[in-house]
């Protein structure tokens, strides 16, 4: 037992005799790298550590942040229109605001008036619908037989309207004649008579073309002839030419138009010319005096046809004018009445007065429509369409008549409206 316990203890003496086999400045060194390396391992800990918790942190202030300035913009864009700073000269047009202001507001907020907006935008669509294709034809006048020859080629690069309906497109010719030197000058002065005299147009032949079914690119052929007596006649006179979709409900829908001044051109030989398609205008056909008087008692509207004034032209002796005086509400044509048929003349005299019920409508949905026809009373043929007009409060402008009566109570408006065709 004792020399077990001499053998440990000799043991242990010997072990804390053994030294490193390096020098003292090695073994500092070595110290210095492990303590080094510890206090890097720290660091990067704790940094690790500061990092997550600064990370929620500014998480949390963002969000408030961006709560903080969606508050504040609403409060801004609601106040903005209370305190504004110096006044702005920028004209802009009211109606396009309302109808950009109204997009934001939900349907369930106003349900009637979500219906009135697709319509409002329906109708921009279409009207800003772009007019593609054109149009070849040719043209000719035969001194011999003193007659204008016109012939209908081909129409290229029409658009199809819809995909579940099929393209029917036909060309109606239309010859508008004018007595005025300048017959390119169209616009109209105000009603009042004020600066020069708007250019009246009389149509003299109207014709149309054969219908093709189903093609975007119809072949046509169709040759047409109106007599002229003199070839001065040129000079006043355009030729417009439609390109059309038929509908079996007479709702053609109008795809394009080429106007060609005959007086512009030499056609004393046949000559083939391709136009683009342009967007369809109307024309000036005439004047009409009409009188409106509103009785908000009975219910009633009382519209009077005073004169139709058309322009310059040979009127034959059995030409008589009869008007169509429908009234609208809510796009939808309720009733119609027929004035009588009076001998057509330069200014050609009514002075009949139609009345209309009022429907449950309110009265600024409601427009009047009046298309004026002629006919010819020796002879059974068919009417011709001279021209139409629109009195009534339309989406972009209120018609000057229509406030006056709004206004006039029981008090007959008159006031002349072109007739356009």
């Amino acid at each position: 037992m004792e020399l077990d316990s001499f053998v440990y203890f000799d043991g242990l003496s010997a072990a804390g005799d053994l030294t490193m086999p390096f020098p003292d400045t090695v073994k500092y060194c070595i110290l210095g790298i492990s303590v080094t390396l510890l206090m890097l391992a720290l660091g990067i800990l704790a940094w690790q550590v500061f990092r997550c918790c600064s990370q929620k942190y500014t998480t949390y202030m963002r969000q408030d942040a961006v709560n903080n300035d969606q508050l504040y913009s609403d409060e801004k864009s609601g106040t903005a229109r209370i305190y504004s700073g110096a006044p702005s000269t920028r004209v802009e047009n009211v109606n396009t605001e309302v109808r950009r202001l109204s997009r934001c507001l939900s349907q369930a907020s106003l349900p009637s008036s979500g219906s009135v907006q697709a319509d409002g935008e329906r109708e921009e669509q279409a009207n800003n619908k772009k007019v593609e294709g054109t149009l070849r034809f040719s043209i000719y006048y035969d001194q011999l037989q003193s007659q204008l020859v016109v012939t209908i080629l081909q129409v290229e690069g029409l658009l199809e309207q819809s995909p579940t309906r099929i393209l029917q497109p036909f060309v109606k010719l239309r010859l508008m004649w004018s007595n005025s030197e300048e017959v390119e000058v169209e616009e109209c002065t105000d009603e009042e008579g004020e600066g020069t005299a708007p250019v009246l147009w009389k149509v003299l032949q109207e014709c149309r073309t054969r219908i093709v079914k189903g093609s975007c690119n119809p072949l046509f052929g169709d040759q047409f002839s109106c007599p002229l007596l003199e070839e001065k006649q040129l000079h006043h006179i355009n030729l417009r030419m439609e390109v059309r979709d038929f509908d079996k409900f007479s709702r053609h829908s109008v795809l394009g138009e080429v106007r060609v001044p005959l007086g512009r051109l030499n056609i004393s030989y046949p000559l083939e010319l391709q136009e683009d398609l342009m967007i369809p205008q109307k024309d000036l056909v005439g004047k009409v005096l009409l009188s409106l008087k509103i009785l908000p008692t009975s219910q009633r509207l009382e519209v009077g046809l005073l004169k139709v004034r058309t322009a310059h032209s040979e009127i034959s002796s059995d030409a008589a004018l009869y008007a169509r005086i429908s009234l609208q509400c809510n796009q939808s044509k309720l009733r119609y009445q027929k004035t009588s048929a009076v001998a057509r003349c330069l200014v050609t005299v009514f002075n009949e007065v139609v009345m209309f019920s009022l429907p449950a409508f309110p009265l600024e949905q409601c427009k009047i429509l009046v298309s004026v026809y002629e006919i010819r009373t020796a002879k059974k043929s068919p009417k011709v369409l001279i021209g139409q007009l629109m009195v009534g409060k339309e989406k972009s402008s209120e018609d000057k008549q229509w406030s006056i009566m709004m206004c006039s109570v029981r008090q007959p408006v008159a006031k002349w409206h072109g007739l356009l065709i």
